[in-house]
């Protein structure tokens, strides 16, 4: 194939990805005034968040009760910065083209709003580092679940979507949240409802959907999904969104290992699911759910799997 024919077959692909018919939503045209939201920035966010949350373990290590006034002042200062920014960067996004422009001065009081409660988010996540220093025998400390714990790292990033879902604030608490799913595998959707005094045993595969309700002193174990069963349709055949069809976990709830529990069903106060269980009914308080045991004597012969 010749230089033309090569260059005819790159004129032609790029004419093709730009025709506006093929982009099919794919598309988000920049509009003057109206950022996008920054990676960098919102990874910055939350390790300005973690530093104000637990001074000394993430962020600068080398403060002292004279010097912790003044790193949290910086710190904030630079948060309130740019947070700011990406709430208004999320404004935007959603924004329609046609409305006049970004409202900067809404996203600097959201701003502003979350950052009043950071002291309310710290008292909460204290709970769950309680829940999980008390819940595993392995931990020595409350340093150690700080500093090396996944759950540690993905409440707290959810517990900070969290609060910008109820201020309102599109797209970045999703981004948030998915953060920390990357990082510890993890998966919380920012507008799950969760209680204090609430942990994760391990983590890794433990899905928890929108529109759950977890109460207080409630612990998982990896693997398990809090999920939905299916999606209702309307009319058209398209899903209907925004109902509830994830399940509430009451009170002192434990779900051990790959245990599945789908639905709006409610699994009542005090209730123990054991591993690897599919739930999709409703539960009586302090119920206990587990894998049926079956015991058979069975004598393993060399011809049962070919001898040595």
């Amino acid at each position: 194939m010749g230089v033309k024919d090569l260059n005819h077959l790159l004129e032609a692909a790029i004419q093709e990805l730009s025709d506006g018919n093929s982009l099919g939503g794919m598309f988000h045209e920049h509009r003057d005034g109206a950022p996008l939201p920054s990676g960098p920035a919102l990874n910055e966010i939350i390790d300005l968040c973690r530093a104000i949350l637990f001074p000394g373990f993430y962020g600068n290590s080398n403060l002292n009760s004279k010097t912790l006034t003044y790193h949290v002042g910086v710190n904030v200062e630079r948060l309130y910065q740019l947070l700011a920014e990406q709430i208004l960067a999320g404004l935007c996004f959603v924004q329609d083209k046609n409305e006049p422009v970004c409202p900067v001065e809404r996203a600097q009081q959201l701003a502003a709003d979350f950052i009043a409660k950071l002291p309310e988010m710290r008292r909460t996540l204290a709970t769950d580092i309680e829940a999980a220093y008390n819940g595993d025998p392995a931990a020595t400390s409350r340093g150690e679940i700080i500093s090396c714990y996944p759950v540690i790292k993905a409440i707290s990033n959810y517990r900070i979507a969290h609060e910008l879902v109820l201020q309102g604030v599109p797209l970045i608490p999703r981004i948030i949240t998915e953060m920390a799913h990357s990082e510890t595998g993890i998966d919380i959707h920012p507008e799950a409802t969760i209680g204090h005094h609430f942990t994760i045993d391990h983590g890794t595969g433990v899905v928890i959907g929108a529109t759950c309700i977890i109460g207080n002193h409630v612990k998982l174990y990896q693997g398990v999904t809090l999920g939905a069963k299916s999606f209702p349709l309307d009319e058209n055949g398209n899903p209907i969104k925004g109902i509830p069809r994830h399940p509430i976990l009451e009170d002192n709830v434990i779900v051990y290992s790959n245990a599945t529990v789908l639905g709006r069903i409610t699994i009542a106060r005090g209730t123990v699911i054991g591993g690897n269980l599919w739930v999709t009914e409703s539960t009586q308080p302090g119920e206990h759910l587990l894998q049926a045991r079956k015991r058979k004597s069975h004598v393993v012969r060399p011809e049962d799997w070919g001898g040595l």
